[in-house]
């Protein structure tokens, strides 16, 4: 395929290049094995000596033409297809952590993310340090340490909506030797490309808008390429010095800017197993088809819906990055000029008993854990997806108490409008 092609091309078109005779859509390949002629071909692909397919836990045609697909459209190197985006971030951090390291992230993350860094990292010997992303860089500077191996944040929050200074944290990331992991779930490559603003790792939830129809749950990891392992070799042995597992081979020397995401494949896929089934991978091969067409439409109708709320005497106060007084708008113009995502954080007036009416009140609009797909949906944070979570972690994680998460879908937004405003009539 020729290069340079602009993202809707790449969605309809990335990651899958038939040849004569073989499928214009990309097929299922519902294989766990494959075959060889020889043992020698077979023994080659275990030293890594050769690529190719033997075993779908470690790559499957089809789970790697999506992936192919996810990295070209964010102006990566390659890509891992994982389980679930809980499992992309783990796999983005222990990739590079071990018991004994550190990493740093903004406060302001998904309520799982929060809890498998501040818990479930724990537990394996790996400390996080969390950090308000919208402090001053020297106040952010002071959480690193001598064994940092990592930044972490999220382009738009959730459920905050909060908007990543990018560059900022990618100039701390670098001056401290570590790289810049972002979480673009909410953005997607549609809307924001962190790599072109210094980000070196990108992380999805492909369960959100890339799938887009709450099929099938999925995430993905895409490596820039642009991080200097070997510059940094003390701090990443497990890149830079020889893994015994495989016969003592070195990963940046044998892989060069492909070593995190093949280290990645090689051993965490290898040992933990949380791939992507080939199903999962196709259907959400349909969901990226016509990204490019939702995402203009999602941030349409949320735009709206903002004003709309905004402007209506029984909301207390509206976060949407599109909103002229937002303190995220410059923000957004800057990192999100086509427009952020269809995700926004609200509260209404009243007492919280006036929030549960509110939402009981809601037709389509249903109440439900998912969030950024094709049907509007809303959840309050603090009683359901945050609510592992303390006062005072909520508090620090940009989660109020009155915080509704409402996702905009790609329904008539006059239909959208007219049920919330039936709904906020009950109060």
């Amino acid at each position: 395929m020729q290069k340079k092609l602009n993202k809707g091309t790449l969605c309809v078109q990335g990651g899958w290049q038939p040849k004569k005779g073989e499928p214009r859509v990309l097929p299922i390949y519902q294989s766990t094995t494959f075959k060889y002629d020889t043992s020698e071909q077979m023994a080659r692909l275990f030293d890594l000596e050769d690529s190719g397919y033997f075993y779908s836990r470690l790559q499957n045609p089809t789970v790697d033409a999506v992936g192919a697909k996810i990295a070209a459209l964010e102006g990566g190197v390659g890509a891992v297809m994982t389980a679930s985006g809980q499992a992309a971030n783990f796999y983005a951090i222990f990739n590079i952590c071990e018991a004994g390291d550190h990493f740093v992230s903004a406060t302001t993350i998904y309520g799982g993310t929060y809890n498998l860094f501040t818990v479930t990292l724990k537990k394996l010997g790996i400390d996080v340090t969390l950090v308000d992303p919208d402090a001053p860089v020297e106040e952010i500077e002071k959480a690193f340490r001598p064994n940092t191996k990592a930044l972490f944040g999220e382009t738009i929050s959730n459920p905050s909506v909060n908007v990543l200074d990018i560059e900022k944290f990618a100039n701390i990331a670098h001056k401290h030797g570590v790289p810049l992991i972002i979480d673009n779930t909410f953005a997607t490559p549609v809307n924001c490309r962190p790599f072109e603003w210094g980000a070196d790792i990108v992380t999805h939830s492909t369960t959100k808008y890339m799938d887009g129809h709450a099929v099938a749950v999925g995430g993905a990891v895409v490596d820039s390429g642009n991080f200097d392992w070997e510059a940094n070799k003390e701090k990443f042995p497990g890149l830079t010095q020889p893994d015994e597992s495989y016969h003592g081979l070195t990963y940046t020397a044998a892989f060069g800017k492909a070593a995190y995401i093949t280290k990645m494949v090689a051993q965490l896929m290898r040992d933990l197993g949380s791939m992507m089934s080939p199903e999962n991978a196709f259907l959400l091969n349909l969901g990226l088809e016509t990204l490019h067409l939702r995402m203009p439409r999602h941030c349409q109708n949320a735009q709206r819906v903002a004003e709309w709320l905004k402007n209506h005497p029984k909301v207390e106060w509206v976060n949407f990055c599109g909103l002229p007084d937002s303190k995220y708008y410059a923000l957004a113009q800057k990192y999100l000029p086509d427009g952020a995502c269809g995700v926004m954080a609200f509260g209404i007036k009243g007492s919280k008993e006036d929030a549960i009416r509110f939402m009981d009140s809601l037709g389509f609009i249903a109440i439900v854990t998912h969030v950024a797909d094709a049907r509007s949906c809303i959840l309050h944070p603090a009683s359901h997806t945050h609510r592992q979570l303390s006062d005072e972690q909520l508090l620090e994680a940009g989660v109020a108490p009155d915080l509704m998460r409402l996702s905009v879908g790609i329904e008539d937004v006059e239909d959208i409008i007219a049920d919330l405003e039936q709904a906020l009539s009950k109060i």
